[in-house]
């Protein structure tokens, strides 16, 4: 199938493409946003001339989530639509392949909130989004880590406070 060709979003981009899309903020594109989701990417796809054929719609989206609803939940979360999404350094990714299991996370955790403070503030963030960029090979200069920092926080940082605790990571 042909594919709408998209220029690498940024970190931040892809967020907004998130929130765009996931309404309710539950963390899933689901139910009528998933609808509105799928007609944003046909039209998109037509006005970008990629997309000729005039199939019925409920069978394109079957296609599509067989695709890429990984799990087959019936919805696509963060992880699925950044394989849909060139998202630059797929940071995202690396990010949920980097604390897989619970123990993982917990001990990811512990090494990267160094005051002991039971939350993860912007500087420990900092230092863990960089290790986790060091180990997937990724080439990244300050302010690109700054960026990656910040969107994090955009993303996790439910009450505003500049810091993660452990329910806010835990998303």
């Amino acid at each position: 199938a042909p594919h709408l060709h998209l220029a690498e979003l940024t970190a931040s981009q892809f967020l907004d493409v998130w929130r765009h899309f996931d309404a309710d903020g539950n963390g899933y594109i689901e139910g009528k946003e998933l609808e509105n989701f799928f007609q944003e990417l046909e039209s998109a796809r037509k006005g970008a001339g990629v997309d000729a054929k005039n199939d019925n719609l409920g069978d394109k989206m079957k296609e599509f989530m067989h695709k890429y609803d990984k799990n087959a939940d019936g919805r696509i979360e963060m992880a699925e639509l950044a394989q849909i999404l060139p998202t630059e350094e797929n940071f995202l990714l690396c990010f949920r392949q980097h604390v897989g299991s619970s123990s993982e996370f917990m001990e990811a955790w512990r090494r990267y909130d160094t005051d002991r403070s039971g939350y993860i503030e912007a500087n420990e963030l900092k230092g863990f989004l960089s290790d986790l960029l060091k180990k997937a090979n990724r080439p990244y200069d300050e302010p690109k880590l700054q960026e990656y920092t910040q969107t994090i926080l955009r993303m996790f940082d439910m009450n505003g406070d500049g810091k993660l605790g452990l329910s806010e990571m835990s998303r």
